[in-house]
């Protein structure tokens, strides 16, 4: 999705730890910026900027226009990036140069909307097995998320990627068989677990063997 967002990136000559050290201690970090059929370039940004689109609504998907100094704007994306582990500051980016008029992949979440029957009627529990998919589209089309109602979700159903409706001009790009999440039922020790002053119940074998007489009737 296209914001009206602008970073003004400046070119930078040093490379190495030293001078990323000093570009961090005058509040810039080192980026890269490359694609479109231009050659890379090494520039600096403020991690501000690029903490701000992280944490938007559409995230890493955002299109803005990176600003460089005797370059001119070009849409771009952030394409790769590492904080600090323990401090949580960020160390580096990378940005990638986006063509308006040529479909790209990304990957978008998918959030879930509602309580299914099977956990509110049954007892069950939804689980959810995937938290985005991927798709190709124009880069104005991306969306911010998809959203897919689970209220009907039965114990034993479930969501898959082909569910999820992507909105025109998107096309989907995950295994359509791919599953978002399912209903399962709780086994009767979490059950039993889960009652106040209920007593453990006995451990059940996860498989149980057919004896010869059982595999030859079926």
């Amino acid at each position: 999705m296209k914001k009206d967002i602008t970073i003004v990136a400046e070119p930078r000559a040093e490379r190495g730890k030293n001078a990323a050290r000093r570009l961090r201690a005058r509040g810039r970090v080192p980026a890269v910026l490359y694609g479109a059929g231009q050659d890379a370039t090494a520039v600096s940004v403020d991690p501000k900027e690029i903490d701000r689109i992280l944490h938007s609504a559409s995230g890493h998907n955002t299109i803005f226009s990176v600003q460089v100094d005797g370059q001119g704007a070009t849409p771009s994306m952030i394409i790769d990036w590492q904080h600090d582990p323990v401090k949580g500051n960020l160390l580096h980016a990378d940005l990638e140069r986006i063509d308006l008029t040529r479909k790209i992949r990304v990957k978008v979440p998918v959030h879930t909307d509602g309580e299914p029957r099977g956990v509110k009627q049954q007892g069950g529990l939804m689980e959810v097995v995937a938290r985005e998919i991927e798709i190709e589209c124009l880069p104005e089309n991306i969306p911010e998320h998809f959203t897919v109602d689970v209220r009907p979700l039965l114990i034993g159903n479930n969501l898959r990627a082909s569910d999820v409706a992507l909105g025109e001009g998107v096309e989907l790009k995950s295994a359509p068989d791919a599953v978002i999440c399912h209903v399962v039922a709780l086994r009767a020790s979490e059950t039993a677990a889960a009652e106040p002053g209920a007593a453990p119940a006995p451990a059940e074998p996860e498989v149980i063997k057919k004896g010869k007489g059982e595999e030859k009737e079926e």
